[in-house]
């Protein structure tokens, strides 16, 4: 050991940090410092219980041990990235615009058809109809003749009710383009048979004379029983409409002579050997057919909702007297006749 300061108190205690047994390291030593101490080594321990004990590997051959490694074990090569479409191109780009474009142009119209109608029904509501413009029948603006009446359906009637007034609207096209085929086809028919000129003459009255008066008298009158629940309207409707439906089932019937290209009409001149005209005359007596089961159809179909709406024969009078007395031509008129019976009672 080391000898002691003299003049140092403390000096006289043994250091034991100082000592040459703990200074010098023996590299042989049977234990090892905590500097190179590794616990996770397992170098020279046995293995745990439940492992079993492995074994070294085998040594094989070079070629051997290639013919071992199978295709799946080796590292895939690195693909193509995949195309998911091309949403970034400048076409796609273009084509969405223009849809939204399109879009837009829609939403602005139907804004305007909305923006219309609001005011239509605001002016109804205060009794300006007279200030709506009349759009049918929707003739050309360098037309003289101007329209005379105002429709529009979706306004107009109630929307429970919209679905049967358009039936009955196209049901009338419908009629009108079938009296145009009969006027063709009694056309035909007195071309091969100079016999037919009374029936070619009728189909061209029929097309003059059924036009107007069935939409005068039939269809406006159901267009205004349905837009302001007209008892008067609903009546004067089902009454003319009975005999437009004769009209319809005598047109399908087709008598000789009478103008119509029906049933009977086109037999008889598949008989005279003109198989060209009757084909055709058949295929208007086919049409004449359907639009006659639609107007009995729709004719009790209306009569239903009718019933349902709680209308009645005294309401229809109620209205009648109403609109009659209503109007300035009327209560002028028996003013006067009223005037004249007076001066003639006080006439000496």
């Amino acid at each position: 050991m080391a000898q002691p300061d003299r003049g140092n108190p403390f000096s006289e205690l043994d250091n034991p940090f100082q000592d040459p047994a703990v200074t010098e390291q023996q590299p042989n030593s049977q234990y090892a410092t905590l500097d190179v101490y590794n616990p996770f080594d397992k170098q020279g321990l046995p293995p745990p219980y439940h492992e079993p004990t492995a074994q070294p590997p085998a040594t094989l051959p070079t070629s051997q041990f290639q013919s071992t490694v199978t295709p799946a074990a080796k590292k895939p090569s690195p693909t193509e990235p995949k195309n998911y479409g091309s949403y970034g191109t400048q076409e796609s780009t273009a084509a969405a615009t223009a849809d939204l474009l399109r879009r837009q142009e829609e939403l602005n119209r139907k804004a305007e058809e909305l923006d219309r109608r609001e005011r239509d029904l605001r002016n109804a509501s205060l009794g300006g109809t007279s200030l709506r413009q009349d759009n049918w029948p929707p003739l050309p603006s360098f037309c003289p003749v101007k329209p005379c009446f105002y429709q529009d359906i979706s306004v107009d009637i109630p929307q429970d009710f919209q679905k049967t007034v358009s039936i009955m609207y196209y049901l009338w096209l419908a009629s009108l383009g079938t009296l145009l085929l009969n006027f063709v086809a009694c056309l035909a028919w007195f071309c091969v048979d100079g016999d037919e000129g009374s029936g070619f003459g009728l189909s061209i009255l029929w097309v003059v004379l059924f036009t107007p008066c069935s939409f005068v008298c039939w269809y406006r009158p159901l267009y205004k029983a349905f837009r302001s629940d007209s008892s008067f309207n609903f009546f004067f409707f089902f009454f003319v409409y009975f005999f437009q439906d004769i009209i319809y089932v005598l047109e399908a019937v087709g008598i000789p002579g009478w103008g119509f290209s029906g049933w009977i009409s086109a037999l008889a001149c598949l008989r005279k050997s003109n198989v060209g005209v009757a084909v055709f005359m058949m295929i208007v007596a086919v049409i004449f057919t359907v639009i006659a089961a639609l107007g009995i159809i729709m004719l009790k179909r209306i009569h239903s909702i009718y019933r349902r709406t709680g209308a009645s024969f005294q309401k229809a009078q109620e209205e009648f007297a109403t609109g009659v007395f209503s109007n300035p031509a009327v209560r002028t008129a028996a003013t006067n006749v009223a005037a004249g019976a007076a001066q003639n009672a006080f006439k000496p």
